[in-house]
């Protein structure tokens, strides 16, 4: 009689939500190490606007560092 355990398998990680193609490039300039103005001024929007972006990709993600930040960016190749 052989013992046959079934195979172990681990649940499916939860997805993370969809980030806009702004905040992608947003999260990515604030990785590279621009201000709020430098990348404002790169994406032709206003401090605010990008203050409004870095705050919905902390809301969507639940992040609440830069540092947070900048390892998302460099985990999505960003």
């Amino acid at each position: 009689m052989s013992f046959n355990p079934t195979p172990h398998t681990e649940a499916p990680a939860p997805a993370r939500p969809a980030l806009a193609p702004r905040e992608q490039e947003t999260l990515r300039h604030i990785a590279e190490g621009c201000t709020y103005l430098q990348t404002a001024r790169h994406m032709g929007l206003s401090q605010h606007t990008v203050d409004a972006y870095l705050r919905r990709i902390r809301t969507k993600l639940g992040i609440n560092s830069t540092a947070e930040l900048t390892r998302l960016a460099v985990s999505l190749g960003l």
